[in-house]
């Protein structure tokens, strides 16, 4: 579950790592009461899970309280769209908050490393752009600190790694105290990652986390009460968003092949027959054990949520799950939902045949097999 910036912030500040000082609202007016408050100098950014949000004109420098107030009162309700989320998302709050002056960034990441099976610690002097290109272009400059499980880590391994790192002899001291604050935080929170990203140094000497990102496992959430509440607003799609609120496992793809299946391993398998038939898949659904008629209609409901879709392929294999309660979700989503696109089922497993006898005389394909299904709404969708 990621969290929002403001959140995000939030996690840090508790744990004692300098944040800029700023509010979140949803009200223009309260805005601009919060950018008098901080002197008026201040930025105002959207509060959305989405990638590019400055340049899709969700960010931005004020010098006045008035002008924060009115761009508050603009960007609330706006959709934003950029590159890395093309179908956009709706602005609902704004953190307004004082700017800081920066004399250099650096990077500072904590996170799973699944390959050690261990907590890492990332440091890099060269903050403010994506870390991915650092990696690439000049690998050397991120230095990565495992973290042990038992024994945690002593002040003269993070020193170490903060020297290797190149970070400057003026901020490392500070650059220490946060690191150690930040797996604090990391392993409090039953974080799966924290970012901070520029970690500022301003021209007064003082270390700032200006920008933070945090990720809390879901498993763990039933331990954070207050995160959980919110889990439902906290994914970057407005589909999976609606998802979680359904408590159903999807996740959007880029594809116009919907997938509809039961069980993480079926739908992987269905996604992996789509591609190797020449489609695209649209996403991946997980309908769960034992889904009623009702949870199946849901699903269909979700899938066809997304315009891109051109066809959809229900793939189940009945164990908990039964057949016949998975054919009359179908045939309520087809008599209750605007189904205009080709739809291909594969069903196997118990009351299999009593499945496949509701659905004899509807619109819907049969498939004896995975491939067979794949192929054929392959072949429809893109006819």
């Amino acid at each position: 579950m990621k969290l929002h910036e403001y959140e995000s912030k939030d996690v840090l500040a508790k744990v004692g790592v300098p944040v800029p000082a700023g509010e979140v609202t949803s009200d223009g007016d309260e805005a601009r009461a919060i950018a008098e408050r901080l002197g008026g100098k201040v930025v105002v950014k959207a509060q959305v899970l989405m990638g590019g949000r400055g340049k899709a004109g969700g960010v931005k420098l004020f010098d006045d309280a008035a002008s924060a107030g009115a761009f508050a009162r603009e960007l609330i309700g706006k959709t934003l769209v950029s590159i890395q989320n093309p179908q956009g998302m709706v602005v609902e709050k704004v953190l307004v908050a004082e700017q800081i002056d920066i004399a250099e960034e650096y990077y500072l990441s904590v996170l799973v490393d699944r390959a050690a099976a261990k907590v890492v610690v990332m440091i890099s002097a060269k903050g403010g752009m994506d870390i991915e290109e650092v990696a690439h272009d000049d690998p050397g400059a991120i230095v990565r600190l495992h973290v042990d499980p038992s024994w945690g880590l002593a002040d003269f391994q993070i020193r170490k790694a903060v020297r290797e790192a190149r970070i400057p002899k003026p901020a490392q001291s500070q650059m220490v105290q946060m690191i150690k604050r930040l797996v604090e935080a990391f392993m409090d929170t039953d974080a799966d990652l924290i970012e901070i990203n520029p970690c500022a140094w301003t021209p007064e000497g003082r270390l700032v986390a200006a920008d933070a990102k945090v990720s809390i496992d879901d498993n763990a959430l039933y331990r954070h009460e207050g995160y959980r509440q919110n889990a439902d607003d906290a994914a970057e799609d407005p589909i999976e968003a609606e998802a979680a609120r359904r408590g159903i496992a999807y996740v959007r793809l880029d594809g116009d092949i919907g997938v509809i299946g039961n069980g993480a391993g079926l739908v992987m398998c269905s996604l992996d027959e789509i591609a190797s038939a020449g489609g695209r898949p649209a996403d991946f659904l997980d309908v769960g054990g034992g889904a009623q008629a009702e949870r199946v209609k849901s699903c269909v409901e979700l899938v066809l949520m997304d315009p891109n879709v051109k066809g959809l392929l229900i793939n189940i294999f009945g164990g908990i799950t039964r057949c016949d309660e998975v054919a009359r979700g179908i045939l309520a989503a087809f008599d209750e939902l605007n189904v205009t696109i080709p739809v291909v089922a594969r069903i196997e497993g118990t009351a299999a045949e009593e499945g496949r006898r509701l659905l004899e005389g509807s619109r819907l394909v049969p498939a004896e097999t995975m491939q067979d299904a794949a192929r054929k709404i392959v072949e429809l969708a893109y006819a």
